[in-house]
């Protein structure tokens, strides 16, 4: 049994972590600002524990690190209203609590599994994107790329860290969705869909809708994110976590609605309508999960039909209807 941390951990990947993690025997504490709805459930076990304040808070911070045996860093600053409206924010949380948990973690000599993003290969056009290529930013003029930046940032200090004896390993998720999401109507793609589903509204697709990406069910994440933990071959690397089946922006509105059966139909806005000019969208986005696959032993087994209805069937079973 081991003594786990995780930052962030009352949001929608940490709460699944927690999940498996109690689920092997694990005793796991939590740290995170928000409140408890996504970790209820979990309230009453003996082995799970949930401490709400933050990453700043130095002395909470350290003596969690201290009890614990390895931390997964998923306390971030995510979303695209978030990147657009409050930058500064975005980058003390991802650079400067990174820094602080790096810190601890060091000193206290626990291994740690950094959340970052596949946000980090920014524009890059060779796909699909490799860990180890070049990345491709837009100008720092553009608010949309510092997520991008904050957790490039904080690889770079991971990595640092590791030069001198810390055992990290860096993760990039790539859109990775199911229950428990964040709240409709903000942030990711498939929650906004969602609440417009739900009420029977068109789904707005932003441009022309030939913008590609890759989705990840949660539960296949989750798998490779406990593997990441066990597994000594990860340390010291980056790996890709997502499924790489590409699938476009308007198929992905098309398939929500047809599994659903709701009367929706698909509108097509302007991209500076929804972010102004402080958005820059990426045409393609899709990984090599080779990593993935021979270092952590993890497949994607959820295709994205099954993934899609299981996560519509978890939000309307919480009294959303059309």
């Amino acid at each position: 049994m081991r003594r786990v941390l995780i930052t962030g951990g009352a949001g929608f990947l940490g709460s699944h972590l927690a999940d498996a993690l109690l689920a092997r025997g694990d005793e796991v504490a939590i740290l995170d600002t928000a409140g408890d709805l996504k970790v209820r459930h979990l309230l009453g076990n003996s082995r799970f524990r949930y401490v709400r304040d933050s990453i700043f808070n130095r002395e909470i911070l350290e003596g969690l690190i201290t009890w614990c045996d390895v931390v997964y860093h998923l306390a971030a600053v995510v979303g695209v209203e978030h990147y657009v409206g409050d930058p500064y924010q975005v980058l003390n949380v991802n650079v400067n609590g990174t820094q602080s948990v790096l810190t601890l973690a060091f000193k206290a000599q626990k291994k740690v599994i950094f959340s970052s993003t596949s946000e980090v290969y920014g524009k890059s056009s060779s796909v699909p994107f490799r860990e180890d290529g070049d990345r491709v930013l837009g100008s720092t003029r553009i608010d949309r790329w510092c997520y991008s930046t904050s957790k490039a940032v904080g690889e770079h200090f991971c990595f640092a860290f590791h030069k001198i004896g810390l055992p990290v390993v860096v993760l990039r998720y790539f859109n990775v969705y199911g229950p428990r999401l964040d709240r409709m109507d903000v942030g990711r793609v498939i929650t906004i869909f969602l609440g417009q589903l739900l009420r029977g509204e068109p789904l707005t697709v932003i441009g022309d809708g030939r913008q590609t990406r890759s989705f990840t069910y949660v539960d296949d994440a989750i798998r490779a994110t406990v593997a990441a933990g066990l597994k000594e071959e990860a340390v010291g690397g980056i790996i890709n976590i997502g499924s790489d089946k590409e699938v476009s922006i308007k198929e992905l509105a098309e398939l929500m609605i047809a599994l659903s059966g709701s009367t929706s139909s698909v509108t097509f806005v302007p991209q500076k309508s929804i972010y102004g000019d402080s958005y820059e969208d990426i045409p393609r986005r899709v990984p090599d999960n080779s990593r993935m696959r021979e270092i952590l032993g993890v497949t994607p087994q959820i295709s994205l039909e099954d993934g899609l209805r299981r996560t519509i069937e978890w939000f309307r079973a919480q009294g959303i209807e059309p």
